[in-house]
């Protein structure tokens, strides 16, 4: 004899666990950062999920050198309209909120989020926030030249109550060409180590209580153990934002 199913509104709760957002990634500038970018969202769902978990993304690459070429020509509008398509393509693939892989892009964060409806997570605000969490107001700031002297970086801390240092001109220019013709490329040497190390300690001594490390390249190449004040590694505080925001109300195990 069969047996009725219970009424609607009675019995079990059945309805499915939250599930996890995905997370589109505009990477590709450079691929070397975005592969860490990659690498970290699967350790953190593994990390807060456990077992076989991993991170439900969607990444567009875009060819760098095209990218690059706009920035150096000021054709901001330009590669603004290039990362905006891309945005688009990934909300129309299934994304449900966006990180920019690359500190400089951030420079046209607003043109990319007019493209799409999902939010894009900005890089700058979850640096500011770990900031505040360490109860500092000073932070010196390195990354590429485009960063560390133009306001849309500095201005975005700035209005999140942060003082910002940056370098001076030589050392910021050095700074840049690492980025660019050493991290951009796989390429670690340990002088350039040496070099950041003492860009930064000139940071401290003008104030500095802890250092951004304002481009994706950078934590491949300097750390914790490479500042006498704390350092904030933009690559893992945006991925951590964005896994947090994935996995809002998904049941843990």
């Amino acid at each position: 004899m069969s047996h009725p199913s219970p009424p609607a509104g009675h019995g079990p709760d059945q309805s499915p666990a939250p599930r996890q957002r995905v997370v589109g990634m505009l990477g590709g500038m450079s691929w070397e950062s975005t592969a860490e970018y990659y690498r970290l969202a699967n350790e953190l769902v593994r990390e807060r999920l456990g077992g076989l978990h991993s991170a439900r993304l969607l990444l567009a690459s875009v060819d760098f050198a095209e990218i690059e070429r706009l920035q150096v020509a000021g054709e901001w509008d330009r590669a603004g309209q290039v990362l905006a398509a891309e945005a688009a393509r990934l909300q129309a693939a299934g994304a449900e909120l966006l990180v920019l892989c690359t500190n400089t892009m951030h420079r046209v964060a607003d043109q990319v989020q007019a493209a799409v409806d999902v939010p894009l997570l900005h890089l700058a605000d979850a640096t500011a926030a770990a900031v505040h969490a360490a109860g500092l107001s000073t932070v010196g700031l390195l990354g590429t030249a485009f960063t560390m002297e133009q306001a849309f970086y500095r201005d975005r801390l700035a209005g999140r109550g942060l003082r910002v240092l940056v370098p001076d001109a030589a050392d910021r220019a050095e700074v840049h060409r690492v980025i660019y013709d050493e991290l951009c490329l796989g390429v670690v040497r340990p002088e350039s180590r040496e070099a950041y190390r003492q860009v930064i300690g000139r940071l401290v001594d003008a104030g500095a209580q802890g250092v951004v490390l304002g481009c994706t390249e950078i934590e491949l190449l300097v750390g914790a153990e490479d500042s006498p004040v704390p350092v904030f590694p933009t690559t893992r505080l945006h991925v951590e934002a964005a896994v947090t925001a994935a996995l809002e109300g998904v049941p843990v195990g």
